[in-house]
């Protein structure tokens, strides 16, 4: 074998899923830190072992190993360090799915410097929060849509003009103070020795900022620990089902935390390489046919990619040496998983979590998928399903997702915390209190517990539909809508209604074969179509035609933003 799961894991192969939940158990050395005791002992001891392949829609390529890759690393602590650039500082990192963050992220941990990751389709308001909340005091960037104009408007308007700037692929015209971050990196010392003492980073010291992509008002800024990247190791090894020397790829750009559960920590653990495709605009097609090119052999996306998928004509794509695949983001829809697996052979396996935890509910390889199940609790996670007098739910009955933790919030305690955990919302005790608190984080989704154990997601608390006496979940509509051929993708929300209190409206994404026939008749076709599938009371009373839906940076859709066009709409009437 050529991984390090055994470093930190004292038992890997388990018969059963009761065997895993009661036996497995993580080993955190004191003062780990992934970019030494991961990147760097590969370096030492398997020096030719490929850490990432990467590559775009223009032909070009490039594969790093871990020999490489420490290599580079070493030169951007040092680069970085030159600087000014410190254990403690932050350091924003926009660059999509260039292979530059996998060179600058493992940096920063090396110098015990906080990341912050972030969308290239930032604006400028974006921008100045983040900036502001985060206490930036550089950034490495691409140009992609003027990115670095935008940066350094909002930098004028918040009075930051001293502002470390690296730029990776040119500056755009008219962009001031820029350094070009590769040409500095290929004159930067190789030679970087490990810190110790008080210029080293401990286990509980900030390693990462992610401001979660979350459905409602301004995204919370996540801080998470040096101890992080080892709670993945159940995300990759026992979600993503990933093996050694195999090739992994999760469908993210490096702007959200999915990047790092699919495309860093928990893979190169386990010893598999990592896939990135950088690509300018998704296309179902062409991103299968680089999973076929390069013989990716485990496979993480959102449901909506699949959808895209099972649209395509799957007899053009040479799967064979995909091995597994995983869905995660929204709930799956029984008819992708039945149709993906009908032309692959292979069973999707679900999974629960967010930019605050790991994977903490998943679809296990020693059990059975339910589609539309997120599946099971993972060992070190208390998952339970509670109402709002905090009892918990009986089989059936709805209620809040909740992770029992003993310690309080911004605890150091981390042998306490489950894997992976975060620390809370950093500079923001009021909305970290108002989650994690009575012996629970509150994850703030709604879901159910059937007889055999497996939980399934009905909605965030604030999407859940309330019509004429009935609570209804906007997955199980869209679930029965998106049967439909008509159907790509669809959104449900509800709509004030002075009878009912809500009504339901759906909002549609047409199938290409149906762009032209968007009419009152399919609006009349889709209900009646709702009202076999689902209980007559859910189908939608209003449905919208549209071109996209709204999103945020991780591919969730927005319901939130739909409503509230709906009430704006409602009061200029």
């Amino acid at each position: 074998m050529t991984n390090l799961i055994h470093h930190f894991v004292p038992k890997t192969e388990f018969e059963s899923y009761e065997d895993f939940k009661e036996n497995f158990e993580i080993n955190i050395p004191d003062n780990f830190n992934f970019a030494f005791d991961v990147i760097d002992r590969y370096a030492e001891t398997v020096p030719e072992k490929v850490a990432f392949i990467w590559c775009d829609d223009d032909g070009n390529e490039k594969i790093m190993t871990f020999g490489e890759l420490k290599k580079e690393t070493d030169k951007a602590a040092n680069l970085f360090k030159k600087h000014g650039i410190q254990k403690g500082s932050a350091v924003i990192l926009t660059l999509k799915s260039h292979y530059t963050f996998w060179i600058c992220l493992p940096a920063l941990h090396k110098l015990g410097a906080i990341a912050v990751p972030a969308t290239h389709m930032l604006k400028e308001r974006d921008i100045i929060y983040r900036l502001e909340k985060s206490g930036a005091v550089g950034i490495v960037g691409i140009k992609e849509g003027g990115l670095d104009l935008i940066f350094d408007e909002a930098l004028q308007n918040i009075g930051k003009p001293d502002f470390l700037k690296f730029n990776v692929g040119g500056n755009s015209d008219g962009a001031v103070g820029w350094l070009d971050f590769e040409a500095e990196l290929a004159e930067s010392s190789p030679d970087f020795v490990r810190p110790t003492g008080a210029e080293a980073a401990t286990l509980s010291d900030d390693m990462l900022y992610y401001f979660s992509s979350g459905t409602t008002g301004f995204p919370k800024m996540v801080a998470h620990n040096f101890a992080y990247p080892l709670g993945h190791i159940l995300t990759a090894g026992y979600w993503q089902n990933v093996s050694d020397n195999g090739l992994h790829y999760t469908m993210a750009d490096s702007g959200w935390a999915k990047c790092v559960w699919g495309k860093m920590y928990g893979q190169w653990i386990w010893g598999t390489s990592v896939f990135i495709y950088d690509y300018d605009r998704f296309d179902a097609g062409n991103m299968m046919a680089k999973i076929a090119e390069y013989g990716v052999t485990t496979f993480c996306a959102p449901p909506t990619t699949y959808r895209f998928f099972i649209k395509e004509d799957l007899s053009k794509y040479n799967f064979s040496t995909l091995q597994y695949c995983v869905v995660a983001g929204e709930p799956l829809n029984p008819e992708v998983y039945e149709k993906f697996k009908e032309f692959t052979g292979m069973q999707l396996m679900e999974g629960y979590g967010q930019t605050e935890l790991i994977v903490c509910i998943a679809t296990l390889p020693w059990m059975t998928p339910k589609p539309g199940s997120m599946g099971k609790p993972v060992p070190c996670y208390d998952i339970k399903i509670i109402d709002r007098e905090g009892k918990e739910c009986d089989v059936g009955e709805e209620g809040e997702i909740v992770v029992g933790v003993s310690e309080n919030p911004g605890s150091e305690n981390i042998s306490k915390l489950p894997p992976g955990f975060f620390k809370g919302y950093k500079f923001d005790d009021e909305k970290t209190n108002d989650s994690w608190h009575d012996g629970y984080y509150h994850t703030g989704d709604t879901a159910w517990k059937d007889e055999d154990g497996y939980l399934w997601f009905v909605g965030r608390t604030d999407d859940i539909i309330k019509s004429s006496g009935y609570k209804i979940g906007p997955f199980e509509v869209e679930s029965a809508l998106i049967q439909h051929p008509a159907v790509l993708e669809c959104a449900i929300t509800g709509v004030p209604d002075p009878v009912r209190g809500q009504v339901v409206k759906a909002t549609v994404i047409l199938t290409k074969e149906y762009k032209d026939k968007a009419s009152d008749e399919l609006k009349k076709e889709l209900q009646n179509h709702t009202k076999k599938i689902t209980a007559p009371y859910k189908y939608p009373r209003i449905i919208e035609f549209v071109d996209e839906l709204p999103k945020t940076i991780s591919g969730k859709i927005r319901r939130v933003e739909i409503r509230e066009e709906d009430e704006h709409l409602k009061k200029e009437e």
